[in-house]
């Protein structure tokens, strides 16, 4: 809103001043003032195709890293640490899925701000694996500890997509 404040004052500036000044005067501010407002119409641009650049490099290499496969060592070095006792998602039961999404929260919770982009993507594949399992018994879960899950699948996600939101944001700051 501030901006927009700052462009209206010359104008009103020029319609207190009409009356002191006569026509050709008054011909020259409006042009005058058309010029400042090109010029900062043509930063404004600038700067968003300069962010419009970076965005785009950050989308490229997201997408590069992605189709980059996991290591299947580190992964399952990931979910072991992640998920500790309940690492071997395949064997999980509708008994000890809810504490699997637990576990995994709370580690996801106190390393989220020290990971790097590619280490979200070994704690999404976890997540992925966790909610095939999901899928697979849900039948047999509590009603209780479904919602409790799905609770904790939307925490993730929203952890997830706020880390894409700021390094997006870092990327098109940068200089």
């Amino acid at each position: 809103m501030k901006p927009l404040r700052l462009l209206l004052l010359p104008a009103v500036g020029l319609l207190l001043t009409a009356c002191d000044t006569t026509p050709r005067e008054r011909q020259e501010m409006v042009k005058q003032e058309a010029r400042r407002l090109d010029t900062v119409a043509d930063r404004a641009a600038a700067k968003l195709r300069v962010a419009g650049r970076r965005a785009a490099r950050f989308d490229s290499t997201s997408r590069a890293r992605s189709r980059e496969p996991l290591d299947q060592a580190a992964a399952a070095t990931f979910a072991s640490q992640l998920l500790g006792t309940y690492s071997d998602i395949e064997t999980l039961t509708p008994q000890t899925i809810e504490p699997a999404f637990v576990q995994f929260m709370q580690q996801v919770r106190s390393r989220r701000r020290e990971w790097t982009q590619r280490d979200w993507d070994y704690a999404t594949a976890i997540s992925r694996r966790l909610n095939e399992r999901f899928r697979a018994i849900r039948l047999d879960i509590k009603g209780r500890d479904e919602l409790h899950i799905r609770a904790l699948q939307t925490e993730f996600t929203a952890l997830e997509t706020g880390r894409d939101v700021k390094d997006l944001g870092q990327a098109v700051k940068q200089p």
